[in-house]
Parts: C-alpha cells; structure tokens; sequence
C-alpha cells in the first residue's frame, strides 16, 4: 500500500473494516462520508463562532415624529435660530436664563424645537466624559469596532429613508440629494472601515540601513485620546457620523461639535449611534454631542484634553478654530471653502455629461462643498453648453418631500431650500456686478414658492459669460448657480481653474483621457474626477481634502484615519541574543585620544556611505586597526 493511499484513506491502511462490511458495488465509501460531516461541523462551529462576535446586531431607537410628511407645527412666520426670543410660545415653560436654540425646517418654516445650548462647564463635563470612557474604549479589539460599524451600517440600510427624511426636515433638502450626500457617502466609508481600517492601523513595518541591519523598526498608531470633530450644516448625518465612525475606530472618544442649523437632527442621529455602543456592550458616553452658541465654542477648541480637530466649514470660521487651536498646539484637519471647476475640454459630448454636470451644480441646493462652482468650457461649445443647461434648469421643480401640496399629495421636487436667506442678499449683488460686466444671468432671486410661503428657496440661476477678474469668478457661491467661464485655449483654461485662493477639488472632461489626465496634474487642488463627478469621495480609501485656502489635513483613507492616532516609531533588535548595540571603546566616556575617535567614526561613515568597494575595503581595515589600537 502506497502513502498515497494511506494518507487519502487512512482507514485502510490499519484495516478499520474488513471485507464482509464493504459494499459489493460503487457506492459511497463510508469514511469519506464521515470526512464531509467532520468538515461540516468544522464550518458550523467556525461559523456559529463567526456571528457570535461579528454578526450586526439590534439597537433600539424612535423614530421622530417630525419625520413624517404628516407632521404638524407651528409655522414660524420669520424662521431663525432666535425665533425663540421674538415668539413667548416658542420659549420652554420654565426659563432658566440660559441660551436656546430654535430648530426650524427651511423648506416650510415649520418650528420643530427649542432647544437647550450647551454652556462652558456643560461642555467642559461633556469632554471629561468622554476622557473617562476613552481610557476603556482604546484597549478594545478591532473584531469589536467592526462590529459596531457593521451593526451602524446594516441600521443605516434597513433605515435610510427615515435617516434621509430626518436630513431633509432639518437642512430643506431633498431625499435624493439624501441618498447621494448623506447614505451613499457613509455606507461607502463604514464599508471601508469594515474591510480596510484594520489594515491602516496595524504595526507598519520600515526599512531599516546597512548599519542598523540588525534592528527592526516599525510604527505603531496608536489612540490620541478624545478628538472633536467640528462640522458643518450642510449633510447632518454625514459630518456628523464620518468624524465619530473615524475616530472610535482609531480608539478614540469623540466630542462633535455641531452646526446649531441642525443641533436636532444631530442629536438624533447620534443618539442612535450611542444607542448602538451600548448594545455591543460599550460605553456610550465615548461620543459626545455639543452644541452652543459660537461665544462657548473656545471651551472646546481651547482644551488641553483635545488632541485633535476634524474642522469642517468656512474659511473665516476655520481661521478662528486654528487660531484656538495653537494655545495648546492641538493638530488640526482644515477642509473650508471651495470654488471647484468642472474644465471642459474641446469636442467634449456635452450631451452624454450633461446629467452629471447638472447633479454637480445643483445637488443639495448647491451647498455642497466639492460642488461645481464654475463650468469652464470651450469658447466653441459655450452656446451648446448653456442651451442644454438652461432647459433642464427651466423644468426644475422646487419644494419640501415633507410638505403635502393643499390636495394631500408630495410633488416630485428637484431642488430643496437652502439653509437660511442670510445670503441671498449677497448672492444678487454679486450676480447684479456680474451683469454690469458684461454677463448676464436667468433666475438669480429668491423663489416664492406657490404654498410654502415661508421657505427659504433660491432660484436655480445660470450666469455668463464670467471673467476670472470678476468677483463671483473668485468667491465661493455655496447656491444653485451655474457659472459659465468661456476659454480660447487649454493653457488659459488650465489658468482660469487655477486662478481662484481656493484648491478643493475639480473636474476634467473630454473625450480623450490621455489628455483629461494631463490637466488635471496641472490643476492646484486636493483632488480631480476625470469625466465625472465627486467620485473621489465616494471612494474611502483616498484621502479628502484641499490645498491653498481650501485649507490642510486629510480625512479619509488610510491618511485620514492615521492622522487620528499618534504614529510611535519603535526600534528594537532583530536578534536580541545574538547581537544588540554597544559603544567601541574608541568611543566610550571618557574619549582616550580625540584623533582616534574622529578617525574611527570618519572610516565608519566611508565604510558604511562610502562610494566604491575599494574604499570601503580601506576603511574597514582602517576601523579594525583603531580599535585593536584602543586600550
């Protein structure tokens, strides 16, 4: 009998059966029988293992009433975030002389909260807190943290038309514009954290150098201790979750600090996170929500318990959380304003792009900060570009998915509201100026709507011919405007997109990529789509951010993700009881002869950097005489 045989049929070999017992025809063999239920009950065992530490698991949670398109509030005659100190009915039953914030739909004006703002000592406890639970959090397994992730993640599939209808009540944005900057974007980056954010903050191993070939070196990521994330109003679930996601699976407690334009839906939002944490058996108080007035902010900022900040928003407020920022030298991740290009190359089929250039104007009401800001086309397709624009813009349809028309029913709506009207003052002069220069615009005004009176609703607006010189070519729109930005060559296209302080992202389209990718090496910004739109962000394993006055930092990928960690490099011994570092003695305190030491280490460093084998081969010798040489 082969090994062969004994090795594929072990029974056989020692005669576990005999004869009389086997089968007379081809049936089945019994012990491979008996093998296959073995390897079964293997796989039911790893598998039972497998979801009893991985398997997502059910958290409890409430949905907000105001959720519902069939809500019912207060409409709120001058919506803002004082409303509360115009109107005695919106102001809590009991006053306590503390500050409040008023939460309101902009699409509806309907009132949906007055809420308490955090003060100092608030904030100060909150950020103990989560100190406390951090001291725990950060010794728990990766194996943990997925499956906090995964449990969010399949909670997020299983709702996400209540999350989207909770974004839209308190931003005005539609459930589309939800789908895309709210639920794809996150889904995308927990699904990253799940398959990649291990391998990002495992032990990196370096290279190490000829003269310290006997060592190993390595870097280890560790948790900084508790991060803030500051962040802006324009996607509620995303900027809220993406900072906490990021820095709990660093081993991280998180303070979020949140726009007080929708201190509600952030709360709720992160209610269900930490609602999670407890059910996977963590404490929840890791996570904490702030949200004050812009005077309590520096109780944040200025903390020495921060050890960093995910800043997102404008330049001018990114300016003021930089400057808190350096009285503790608290690093700082920056992502402000942007004035994105879309560069359209010539011969570019403007009918196949048309969808994307449109959701890259108009997505969220044009709040979008990776949104395009300028469309900058070939002077020979200008027309054709602005024709094409101008009859979708004239067929789009603006309102509240929350608002039943008088007869019951939701019109289908393409466009939401924009945060508030402080703007729009701003937004028509710059387009009046722009007009006196030679451009002209459609739309360009607030848009009244037929029954929601009291929404904040700006016009979908086409303006150009637009100049670099001119004002709104250089400042950062933030609104439903698609400004049109004529060129002759690509070298004064590649100068127009540059032209701007700011450096977020941008966009090449053409219809060679060969020539795509050139422009886009030359264009002075964190990011670029080659015919398309935003897709460097819903891809997780690049990392986001800008340049200029865009700001500095990355989060997202591996970059973003280690940036939330203190990167430690240890050195220590490839083989300790073999060899470890001494001093030579031509070396050693106290010197014994100065000409000795400078020659040994002079031969040191020709033999170890030393061009030339001969060379080498000299100072080796060399070093080998100085030290027999030393008493």
């Amino acid at each position: 009998m082969s090994w062969r045989q004994i090795f594929l049929h072990p029974l056989t070999g020692i005669n576990a059966w005999s004869d009389e017992y086997k089968s007379s025809d081809d049936g089945v063999d019994v012990f491979y029988l008996l093998l296959i239920f073995f390897g079964l009950g293997l796989w039911l065992v790893f598998d039972r293992f497998q979801k009893m530490h991985d398997s997502p698991l059910e958290f409890p949670f409430t949905p907000p009433d105001a959720a519902s398109a069939q809500w019912e509030s207060m409409t709120l005659p001058r919506p803002s975030l004082r409303a509360h100190e115009e109107n005695p009915e919106l102001r809590p039953l009991v006053t306590t002389g503390r500050k409040y914030i008023t939460s309101f739909d902009p699409a509806t004006g309907l009132h949906i909260g007055t809420f308490l703002a955090d003060n100092e000592q608030e904030i100060n406890a909150k950020i103990r807190l989560a100190e406390d639970s951090q001291k725990l959090w950060r010794h728990t397994t990766f194996r943990q943290r997925r499956r906090v992730i995964r449990s969010l993640l399949k909670w997020l599939v299983d709702n996400q038309e209540l999350c989207a209808r909770v974004a839209c009540r308190d931003t005005g944005k539609t459930l589309i514009d939800a789908a895309f900057g709210e639920i794809m974007t996150l889904c995308s980056k927990m699904d990253w954290l799940l398959k990649h954010g291990e391998k990002a903050l495992r032990p990196d191993k370096r290279a190490s150098n000829f003269m310290l070939a006997y060592k190993s070196a390595e870097v280890r990521y560790e948790p900084l201790g508790v991060v803030a994330g500051v962040v802006s109003w324009n996607y509620p679930l995303h900027n809220a979750w993406s900072p906490i996601l990021a820095g709990i699976f660093a081993g991280n407690g998180v303070i979020l600090k949140c726009s007080e334009q929708v201190q509600w839906s952030t709360e709720w939002f992160v209610g269900a996170l930490r609602s999670c944490l407890e059910v996977c058996g963590h404490d929840p108080e890791i996570v904490q929500v702030v949200c004050c007035w812009p005077e309590e902010v520096e109780t944040l900022t200025k903390s020495p318990l921060i050890k960093h900040i995910t800043f997102i928003g404008s330049e001018t407020v990114g300016r003021k959380v930089a400057l808190a920022a350096m009285e503790n030298l608290t690093p700082i991740t920056l992502e402000l304003g942007g004035k994105d290009a879309a560069v359209i190359l010539p011969r570019t089929d403007l009918n196949k792009h048309i969808g994307l250039l449109m959701r890259g104007v108009f997505q969220n009401a044009g709040q979008n900060c990776i949104g395009i800001e300028r469309l900058i086309v070939h002077n020979s397709q200008y027309d054709e570009l602005r024709d094409l624009i101008q009859a979708r813009v004239s067929k789009l349809r603006q309102g509240s998915v929350l608002a039943p028309s008088p007869e019951g029913y939701v019109s289908t709506v393409d466009g939401g509201a924009m945060i508030n009207t402080d703007r729009f003052g701003t937004l028509q002069r710059l387009l009046r100026d722009a007009n006196q220069e030679g451009a002209d615009y459609i739309g360009g005004e607030q848009y009244n709507h037929v029954y929601l009176e009291h929404g904040t609703f700006f016009a979908p607006t086409i303006v150009g011919p637009v100049r670099s010189h001119m004002e709104i070519a250089q400042e950062e729109l933030f609104a439903p405007i698609a400004t049109l930005m004529p060129y002759d060559t690509i070298e004064e296209a590649i100068e127009i997109a540059n032209s701007t302080r700011y450096g977020l992202g941008a966009s090449v389209w053409g219809p060679a990529q060969t020539n795509c990718l050139k422009v886009a090496e030359r264009l002075e910004v964190g990011m670029v789509s080659i015919n398309d739109f935003g897709t460097f962000y819903l891809n997780q394993d690049l990392p986001f951010g800008g340049t200029k006055r865009s700001g500095y930092g990355r989060f997202a990928g591996p970059e973003g993700l280690r940036a939330l960690t203190n990167p430690k490099a240890i050195i220590y011994d490839r083989w300790p009881d073999l060899i470890q570092t001494s001093i030579p003695k031509v070396l050693d305190y106290p010197l014994r002869s100065l000409k000795q030491s400078w020659d040994f280490t002079t031969h040191l460093v020709r033999f170890v950097w030393g061009f030339g084998w001969r060379s080498r081969i000299y100072s080796l010798i060399a070093l080998i005489q100085i030290a027999r040489n030393t008493v």
